[in-house]
């Protein structure tokens, strides 16, 4: 589990493809206060990876097919730069919102631009994902923990303060380039159990919770 406070950037050293699947090195710019260890979770520009192998500031990970077909990792090469954050210790200030690193799909940047200092950012996102987006709710763009500013019919703007901007890879992100969305968990457990979600199989039902349902067990 994840904060979205990004702790630094690094870069990536190799993107070498195993299949679907590949091998990825990455070194961070920065030192890590303490060593890693093979075995925790590190999420690269959002999405949550095991670290197979370490030296010094980089480190070695195995990314599976599925991340692979949900993440823009694969689009990356060498030199490329994303952002780190270790995983979170129970006794962590929670300066963002609680993200997974389980990306769960693309965005497309459709426009950047100024707003005084600030940017704000139009993103399109997977138009599966544009139902779990509210507006003043919570987004992971590539990992870093966002307040969503507007919600449009095809489309979410977040507004990205120059600290931010700064320190993680949206300082370098313009018009064209995709990035790793993961909607807020509790709005995907309440969509969910609402059966806004659709699912597929012959098994699946409706679930039987809606306002009317709510109301009448006194829950609003």
């Amino acid at each position: 589990m994840f904060t979205g406070i990004i702790q630094g950037l690094g870069r990536i050293a190799v993107n070498r493809p195993r299949g679907g699947e590949i091998a990825l090195t990455v070194e961070a710019e920065f030192d890590w206060t303490e060593s890693l260890a093979v075995g925790e979770s590190i999420s690269v520009s959002g999405v949550c990876l095991t670290v197979t192998e370490h030296r010094g500031r980089s480190f070695s990970t195995h990314v599976s097919a599925e991340t692979v077909s949900r993440s823009d990792l694969s689009r990356l090469r060498p030199g490329a730069r994303v952002n780190l954050e270790r995983a979170m210790r129970l006794s962590d200030r929670l300066g963002g919102h609680l993200v997974t690193g389980h990306v769960d799909g693309l965005g497309s940047i459709k426009e950047v631009r100024e707003k005084d200092r600030s940017l704000v950012f139009t993103i399109v996102p997977d138009q599966a994902l544009i139902r779990l987006i509210i507006e003043k709710g919570s987004v992971a763009v590539d990992g870093i923990s966002l307040t969503v500013n507007e919600v449009l019919s095809d489309a979410f703007t977040v507004n990205v303060i120059p600290h931010t901007a700064g320190v993680t890879t949206l300082g370098f992100k313009k018009q064209g380039d995709y990035v790793n969305l993961e909607t807020d968990l509790i709005g995907k457990y309440v969509a969910r159990l609402l059966g806004f979600m659709a699912d597929e199989g012959p098994e699946s039902k409706k679930s039987k919770l809606d306002e009317k349902f709510l109301a009448e067990h006194g829950f609003i």
